[in-house]
Order: structure tokens, then sequence, then C-alpha cells
């Protein structure tokens, strides 16, 4: 059975270098917060299954070859009538990144607690949430929660990346979902300012550690960008100066990278900042390439650099 089990919405992504206004070509990918890190987590070596549902479309077939590619347990991916959710991404003159979604009423956001396998999650050994598959339907957030639940009354460790998106949903909406879930939450993945701000109104990591302690979490993992991390375990408190690579190209899945390897370095049973370590390599390697998920880097690659580092 699998070690990890992520739920959520994996998106068909259609990317271009030019803009969307111009663009004549866009490049297919996958993509979505739960199943990068997925990805990142599987990568390294633990196993994973995915939880979601699957429009019969066209790309259905295409996006449970991806899974296979990543060596997904997929006994809770479920088909149903419908689509696949789509967005495209282009690159702006100022090289931030535009986004166009078609999601709404998608398979994915028409899960519901009963297409849960509650034996599954309990023998994982942790159950990953995200803010993303709350914010994406009403039957979604309830499902999500319902996995929390299950989770935490059978000693899974749930983790729990709030990852606001203000196209889809209010602050105030996404405030709500997070406080129901944080008294299930083990492992709190934050990012600042990103999510600290609208959820926390704080670019300050430490006040947010001392928000997630009052709701009785153990370990943080604040994701700070080129600014690193700051993690909080069991009341130990220390920062993560990022791995520095070469060169930078695109960010994207940089922080979903760290998140996921810090979660296997947990399943691994390594201390927190040993985890942390991983992660951080994780994200330092994955910048260096294109898109959310193409340069998310192998057990392999990852361990030397740590070896290397602990030599």
């Amino acid at each position: 059975m699998p070690e990890l089990l992520s739920m959520g919405e994996c998106m068909i992504e259609l990317f271009s270098e030019d803009s969307i206004e111009t663009a004549q070509t866009f490049h297919k990918s996958i993509a979505g917060d739960s199943f990068n890190i997925a990805v990142a987590v599987s990568r390294l070596g633990s196993s994973v299954g995915y939880i979601t549902k699957l429009g019969n479309d066209p790309f259905e077939k295409f996006i449970r070859n991806s899974f296979e590619k990543e060596k997904f347990d997929m006994s809770l991916t479920l088909s149903s009538k419908g689509f696949n959710a789509v967005h495209f991404v282009a690159t702006m003159p100022d090289g931030n990144r535009d986004f166009v979604y078609y999601r709404k009423g998608s398979s994915p956001s028409n899960i519901t607690p009963d297409d849960l396998e509650e034996s599954h999650i309990k023998k994982a050994k942790i159950m990953h949430c995200s803010g993303i598959s709350q914010a994406i339907s009403e039957s979604s957030r309830e499902t999500v929660l319902h996995a929390a639940k299950v989770a935490h009354s059978n000693n899974v460790l749930v983790s729990y990346d709030p990852n606001y998106r203000h196209q889809l949903w209010s602050p105030k909406e996404a405030i709500a979902a997070m406080e129901e879930l944080m008294p299930y939450i083990d492992i709190f993945l934050p990012s600042a300012p990103e999510d600290s701000m609208a959820l926390f109104n704080t670019d300050d990591p430490e006040k947010i550690i001392s928000i997630s302690r009052k709701f009785g979490v153990k370990n943080t993992l604040i994701t700070m960008g080129s600014n690193g991390a700051l993690v909080d375990s069991k009341g130990d408190t220390f920062t993560v100066p990022p791995y520095q690579s070469d060169s930078v190209v695109d960010t994207t899945g940089a922080g979903d990278a760290f998140k996921g390897g810090f979660l296997h370095g947990i399943l691994e049973g390594l201390d927190s900042k040993k985890a942390a370590e991983i992660g951080n390599i994780a994200a330092g390697i994955t910048i260096t390439g294109r898109g959310a998920i193409n340069s998310i880097p192998y057990r392999d690659e990852v361990y030397k650099i740590l070896n290397d580092m602990d030599v």
C-alpha cells in the first residue's frame, strides 16, 4: 500500500513561451499542486497513491499514462463521465506568468466522501491535503475534511498545503476551510508571503509559527522562495537557507518540490532538519528547468548532493 496518499485535481497544462494573445503553439503537460508534491515524493523513492476523479474525455488516457510513469498507485484514481480541467500558462513581457483556467464543474471537482476507500487511508503513513482541493467545489471540500478525519483517527499523519488562490475563492472562505481542517493537521505547509498575507494578514513567518502552535500543529514548514524556509518541529524552530543552484530558469513547482522532499524525509524516518535539507535540494534543482514537474529531481541526484554536504 502507498506510504503517502495525495488528493486533488490534476489539470491539463498548455504552456507557451509567448503571450496567450499571440501564441500559436502550446505544449501539453499536466500539473496541479497535490500532483506536483506527489511526483516529488515518488521520484525520491517513497510509494505514492493519488486520489482523484478523472473525466472520460480524450485527456484521461494521457493523465493515466502520466500517473503510471510516475509510479503512482491508482487504486483510488476513479473515472467518471465529464471533463478534465485545463489551464493555459504563458510568459508575459515582464517575466511573470499569465494563467487562464477552465475547471468549473470538472470531474475532479465532483468527488465526494463516498468515493473514498477508508481502508486505504488507514494503511497510509501520510494523507496529504490541499487548499486548492478544498476550493474547487463544496463536495471536494467535504471530501478533504473527511479524509483528514479518517487519517487523524487512525494515527495517520495529515499534511496540509493551504495554497491560497484568489481565482478560486476569497480569503474569508479560505480561512474558514483552513480552520476547519487545522485540528487534524500534523504537518502544515504554507508559503510566505502568498499564503500568509491572505490567510494570516502577515508576512512574518514567526507569527505563522505561533498561530500554528495554537492550533496544535507539531510540524510547520514555511517556504519563502528565494529566502529559503522556516521550520518549526515540536517547538524547535530553524531556518533553511536556499540551496544555491547554478541558474534560475523557472520557479514553477519549486515550493511543491520542497514540500514533497520534506514529506519524503518524514516517511524515511529522518528528523525535520534532514527532511528539510532534502526538500531544499529538490527545490534548488527544480528551478533550473522549465515547467511544474519536468525538473523535479530523482532520488540519486538529490541524495548525492545530500551525502556530499554531510561529508
